[in-house]
């Protein structure tokens, strides 16, 4: 019966409006789910946010050949093409069915994955706990553009998180270290995570977006949808196992820290082109690749919940803010959240089902309406966005005013690191794990006493040492068969 305190008509609500405002910022070009819920943080209904963001990404990868979301890039090779054709509205349900199911998939996975993670992941000691953000991190510098700066970016998050007073209660002395002469008073406990997270993307977008110049808004007139062929479910007719493949990748993608929604949909696009027999249509405006672009990065929702919920580790930026969400809620992630928290587990399912079958009603049904989000105009959206962004910074931690300045501090910084090519996703993941990361490695040597520890102490250890190589391995491979590409 408890579970049922949570569903009532306030709980469905912002549901809903989450994951409504979610499809308006995936359906503007430039604007993404996770600047959605950066945005959005105060007001805390996430998940909504999540699954919109990333569905509305279609409609302007559809009908203006711009990805609305980096996860809608493959949805332009054959959505665009068919909106030339006249099918703009067909192309837009097929992709929202696909949306549907791909998320309702990965969904599933969550479910019956995650219990079973956390409860082995509980007897994870100070060791295992240690290498596991160890391997997180490094699967995250593996997959960056380049390798290095990656692991350097993921340090440098780490090194920033530690700013403050080393606590007593995490093995520190109670002296204050990294804070520049002055600043004593307002950095004693650290950076806020929230306001870190609202200026890296939040400000930064805004930022970035002023930089290359506000365009002129689309109009009306300029965003057609067509209605020359009519949608029919018959076209999935031959595709379930496209589908279900497809949302299993972008599942397991999900799953692995760091890859991120692109990778999902051109993977799931890859394969659904190499196992079709009409391989030579796709980026022509065929329907199958459609199918596996938006299934494959909708499936990434449910997967990338995986770790983050069993493990406490963000799977990607997005699920990296959703830690600041739940925070906001006193919800502590990590491998005793769901049996310590079985009611507010299932909601969060029932929340996620909830988010994308309305998802799916608010655009299938009003497709023609949706489309015209891409013509918000800029000028009166960005200068919201930025209030909002102050605003959330400001109240989070009931009116600091050094959280404003830590907004425009790491949104400043996040604008920088895109020209200096640093990657803002290995450092966020780097800032939310470093203080966990220390603990358990001073915990581990305070037990045990030395170093030998980390790999002697269990099988356990030395199959998440395997995996640290192995993450490291394959980027060199990768790295090395990439230039050798290039060359040739």
């Amino acid at each position: 019966m408890e579970f049922f305190d949570f569903v009532t008509p306030l709980f469905l609500s912002l549901i809903v409006a989450g994951t409504l405002v979610g499809i308006v910022f995936g359906a503007i070009p430039g604007m993404t789910a996770t600047m959605a819920v950066a945005v959005c943080l105060p007001l805390t209904y996430p998940l909504g946010l999540y699954v919109g963001g990333i569905s509305g990404g279609l409609v302007p990868a559809i009908l203006l050949n711009i990805p609305g979301t980096p996860s809608s890039i493959t949805t332009t090779f054959d959505g665009y093409p068919m909106t030339q054709r006249g099918e703009g509205e067909r192309a837009l349900k097929i992709g929202i069915v696909s949306s549907l199911i791909g998320g309702l998939i990965s969904l599933a996975i969550l479910f019956l994955f995650a219990p079973v993670l956390a409860d082995f992941a509980i007897r994870f000691s100070y060791v295992e706990k240690f290498l596991i953000i160890l391997f997180a991190l490094t699967v995250m510098g593996a997959l960056s553009k380049d390798m290095l700066i990656g692991i350097f970016s993921g340090v440098l998050g780490i090194f920033i998180s530690l700013v403050g007073m080393y606590d007593v209660s995490s093995g520190g002395n109670g002296k204050t270290r990294l804070i520049p002469t002055g600043l004593e008073y307002w950095l004693d406990s650290g950076f806020s995570l929230l306001p870190v997270l609202i200026g890296l993307f939040g400000l930064t977008a805004v930022l970035r977006e002023a930089e290359i110049g506000v365009p002129r808004g689309l109009t009306r007139d300029e965003v057609k949808v067509g209605h020359s062929s009519r949608f029919s479910f018959s076209v999935f007719k031959g595709q379930i196992i496209n589908l279900i493949r497809s949302s299993g990748i972008g599942t397991f993608v999900g799953i692995l820290p760091g890859v991120g929604g692109s990778a999902a949909s051109i993977l799931a696009y890859t394969n659904a082109k190499t196992f079709s027999r009409k391989r030579d249509n796709f980026g022509k405006g065929e329907p199958a690749g459609i199918i596996a672009s938006e299934s494959g990065n909708n499936g990434l929702t449910g997967g990338a919940l995986v770790p983050l919920l069993s493990l406490g580790i963000p799977g990607d930026s997005t699920t990296a803010l959703l830690i600041g969400a739940f925070t906001l809620q006193g919800i502590q992630v990590g491998p005793l959240f769901i049996g310590n928290n079985p009611e507010t587990w299932n909601a969060m399912i029932f929340a996620m089902v909830v988010a994308n079958v309305a998802m799916f009603a608010m655009m299938f049904f009003a497709i023609r309406y949706v489309a015209l989000i891409v013509t918000v105009p800029k000028h009166i959206l960005f200068p919201v966005i930025l209030m909002m962004c102050v605003i959330g910074a400001y109240t989070i931690n009931y009116g600091i005013m050094f959280d404003v300045w830590t907004l425009a501090i790491f949104g400043l910084f996040g604008w920088l690191a895109h020209h200096i090519r640093l990657e803002i996703a290995p450092f966020v993941i780097g800032f939310i794990l470093g203080p966990s990361a220390e603990v358990y490695f001073v915990k581990s040597l305070e037990s045990f006493g030395d170093l030998t520890i980390f790999f002697n102490k269990s099988w356990i250890a030395i199959v998440l040492w395997i995996l640290i190589l192995g993450s490291v391995a394959a980027s060199i491979y990768l790295s090395k068969v990439g230039k050798d590409g290039g060359e040739d």
